[in-house]
């Protein structure tokens, strides 16, 4: 007897408040990086069905736009509380489709609903500013005025926290908002959209549609959409970038990264090892903070070379919900081809594989997508890896002589997201501070993701925009700003 495999659930959009089943020619399948297991199909929505989302939202404005702040907030709290119910369960999912441990998919989350905490705060954050008499009988305000419908375009390595970077703040000044999030893993948002139904938002406020380019395209070309968020590789980021501002609207493009870190002789190796190694290798590398390139000075070279290959590799990787797994595997098989296939590019070009991650096999989960973690030695600066962001557990190792060297090798790269020191000298890591080229940095950090009340900076190649997604900017990017010059005559008929 043959038993047939259930079909995969055929996920379905949210627009204008309720789930809509789409009228999509093409699918795709949704799968686990650690089993191969298909867990969904996906619908990749044309234009007309990204057009009605668009509709809804422009419908919902109006009476969103004119709800009071204090108002809009209400829903936002109902959310937070959903999120700290269901973090586990929303854990599970960001590691089923994504294949970060267990673990990693909660600390995400965590930060998620930071984001909700600080959008609660806008009556506050939306307020603008006046000045009386700025001539005489003249007075002067500057208020704050949201833009319309907005969009987010969101990638697939943070599934969970990247999306709330943008939704909380968008609703919360009173715009309505469409995400379209990454189609490799759309589970965990249209879990948190269930949530998001229960919190009392009218019809039309948030909106979900599962699609690729060509719904990507149709967001960015439609003249209701006022402005796009995205985050994701440098080269969609230039174009989503050039596209928006080619119709007019404004956007905030998060691209690539290429992240170093310096360590100096003086620095505590043991700590170092140890939060280096989490940010090499923790998500399986496929974090925009991740450090790529450990530039070592001086006597440092030695002692940091062989701890950090000996911490590499009694790292247990696995199926990110088994217990003890501290490092899951990469996205697609597609992945993990291209980042074995960059290992050997960068052992042809000179540099030394002390700790090779090809050809992993993990047992009982032998269809997953795995790439141990991998340390490459004296990677030149003319190396091809020295410059390509390979998004997977590759440590390169590169030495230099004194701290001036070392700077220079960041200096050069096109990208600038993170950077991170470490030492024990005050003054080296005022320096760095000072001069390190990065819109992150570090200091004995090895991830330097700034808490939700900060913007998530980056610079050069890593960012395309003027405003920033989380706190203050976010404000400034989902408001525009109206000033106000106003003068009234006496009346002398009557009498107050």
């Amino acid at each position: 007897m043959t038993v047939a495999t259930p079909a995969a659930t055929k996920l379905t959009n949210y627009i204008n408040g309720q789930w809509a089943e789409s009228r999509a020619a093409d699918w795709q399948d949704v799968v686990n990086p650690a089993t191969g297991e298909v867990l969904a199909r996906v619908p990749l929505a044309d234009g007309a069905e990204v057009g009605r989302a668009i509709e809804a939202a422009a419908a919902a404005y109006p009476d969103w736009r004119r709800t009071p702040p204090e108002d809009r907030i209400q829903p936002l709290f109902k959310l937070k509380q959903l999120l700290e119910e269901h973090v586990d369960e929303l854990g599970r999912i960001i590691t089923q489709e994504n294949g970060k441990t267990f673990v990693e998919g909660k600390a995400e989350l965590r930060r998620a609903i930071e984001n909700v905490e600080v959008a609660c705060g806008m009556p506050m954050m939306m307020q603008g500013y006046n000045l009386e008499d700025v001539a005489r009988g003249i007075d002067e305000t500057m208020i704050r005025q949201p833009l319309g419908v907005v969009a987010a375009i969101t990638p697939f390595n943070f599934p969970g926290m990247i999306p709330f970077w943008f939704l909380p703040y968008a609703i919360a000044c009173g715009n309505t908002f469409i995400l379209k999030p990454s189609e490799r893993v759309p589970l965990t948002m249209r879990r948190a959209f269930e949530l998001l139904e229960q919190c009392g938002l009218p019809k039309g406020v948030v909106n979900l549609v599962n699609g690729g380019k060509a719904a990507v395209d149709a967001l960015l070309d439609h003249p209701k959409v006022r402005a796009i968020s995205f985050v994701g590789s440098t080269p969609v980021a230039k174009y989503v970038y050039a596209r928006a501002g080619a119709n007019g609207k404004r956007a905030q493009c998060q691209g690539g990264a290429k992240n170093h870190v310096i360590i100096l002789p003086d620095a505590d190796m043991q700590m170092a090892t140890q939060i280096i190694s989490d940010s090499a290798f923790g998500c399986a590398g496929q974090r925009c903070l991740a450090v790529s390139v450990a530039v070592t000075v001086g006597a440092a070279q030695k002692t940091f070379r062989d701890s950090i290959t000996d911490a590499a590799a009694k790292l247990p990787v696995g199926n990110g919900l088994d217990e003890g797994v501290q490092m899951g595997p990469v996205i697609t098989p597609q992945s993990k081809s291209r980042i074995e296939s960059l290992i050997g590019v960068g052992e042809k070009q000179g540099a030394k594989v002390l700790l090779d991650g090809r050809g992993a096999r993990i047992s009982r989960h032998e269809a997953g997508n795995f790439v141990k973690p991998t340390v490459l030695d004296g990677v030149s600066a003319a190396s091809e890896l020295a410059d390509t962001e390979i998004f997977g557990p590759v440590l390169s190792l590169v030495h230099a002589s004194d701290m001036d060297e070392a700077m220079a090798f960041l200096e050069r790269s096109a990208y600038g997201n993170q950077a991170s020191l470490f030492t024990s000298s005050g003054s080296a890591a005022r320096r760095f501070r000072y001069e390190a080229p990065a819109g992150n940095i570090g200091i004995n950090i090895g991830v330097a993701a700034p808490m939700a009340y900060f913007p998530f900076s980056g610079w050069k190649d890593s960012f395309f925009g003027i405003m920033h997604g989380q706190g203050r900017d976010a404000v400034e990017f989902y408001t525009e700003k109206k000033v106000v010059i106003e003068r009234w005559a006496k009346e002398h008929s009557r009498k107050f």
